[in-house]
């Protein structure tokens, strides 16, 4: 073979393998533009079931991981820090912090252009209107108290609404799942269709808060004349709670103080079921703070009645 034949042939295999490395410099630098102008073009239209259902094997994932992650300290012993300085007790673990720092990473590997509002790390702004709401566990006082009744909290949230939520308790292996019009629980690979209570009556009622303490004066006046309602009120529970009310087995929730992350995942899964959620005014409790969650409307209408005497707007967070 000729020397310009062969000089001919290792130039048109560089130029080939550069302009390779090119095309995969380029499709970096820009997929993220193409997506942001794909999604701008689809942000008004109704998301497709294909397209929830992706999202909701996706959420599964991140939930798999955060139990992965959690799983290795439940019952033992670890330290434990208190995230306030002003002689209350905010505890917070290496299994928080871990678990959403790995649901982070898979959000951000996957869906680069989709907003993060967790507990432990703060907010990362949505560039496409959706945002994956995080706590990596919610209940660390049971958490660390060895109590399984807390559970990972994951919702996206579509600028108005959480359009998926999940309670994911990786101790029992218990799935709490709502997405579309449908909430169901998976337990050792069985699934089951969730409907609340059909209780209409307070007198009838079982009743939980998490703690007196979430509560202002004012606040556990109306709670607990509401207390004194209801057939049954039990303390503890946190997300756990909302999974027993969307199952049928409780009928009221009533809290205080919660932010976003502690109960967007649970709207979709107590609504879906057929139950009601709302803060103390009767609108959205998308951003937490005072929260009444009810088996049944004419059961939350009676409640709320009775909260309203101790109502007030919660701030905006997303």
């Amino acid at each position: 073979m000729h020397e310009g034949i062969i000089d001919w042939e290792i130039d048109s295999a560089l130029t080939v393998a550069v302009s390779a490395r090119l095309q995969q410099k380029v499709q970096r630098k820009y997929s993220v533009e193409i997506q942001k102008l794909s999604l701008r073009k689809n942000l008004a239209k109704p998301m497709q079931e294909s397209e929830l259902k992706s999202l909701v094997q996706f959420a599964c994932s991140l939930a798999d991981v955060a139990g992965e992650t959690i799983l290795p300290y439940f019952r033992r012993s670890i330290v434990i820090d208190n995230k306030l300085d002003n002689g209350d007790f905010d505890p917070v673990t290496v299994a928080d912090r871990n678990a959403e720092s790995a649901m982070r990473e898979l959000i951000e590997r996957h869906y680069p252009l989709h907003g993060i509002f967790g507990e432990e790390f703060g907010q990362t702004k949505s560039q496409c209107g959706l945002t994956w709401v995080l706590d990596p566990i919610d209940g660390t006082r049971a958490f660390i108290s060895g109590l399984p009744v807390w559970g990972v909290l994951i919702a996206l949230f579509d600028g108005a609404q959480p359009i998926i939520g999940i309670m994911d308790q990786p101790f029992t292996g218990e799935r709490f799942i709502a997405s579309g019009s449908k909430s169901v629980s998976v337990h050792r690979g069985v699934e089951s269709v969730l409907k609340t209570r059909q209780c209409e009556n307070l007198a009838a009622a079982t009743m939980m808060s998490t703690a007196p303490d979430m509560f202002t004066e004012s606040e556990f006046v109306v709670q607990q004349q509401l207390g004194k309602q209801v057939n049954l009120l039990r303390y503890g529970g946190d997300c756990y709670a909302y999974s027993m009310l969307a199952s049928g087995h409780i009928d009221l929730v009533v809290e205080s103080d919660l932010s976003a992350y502690d109960i967007q995942a649970l709207i979709p899964i107590v609504q879906n079921a057929g139950g009601v959620v709302t803060d103390w005014l009767g609108g959205s409790a998308v951003n937490g703070g005072q929260v009444l969650a009810a088996a049944t409307p004419a059961l939350h209408a009676q409640a709320l009645s009775v909260l309203r005497g101790a109502a007030k707007k919660s701030d905006t967070i997303l």
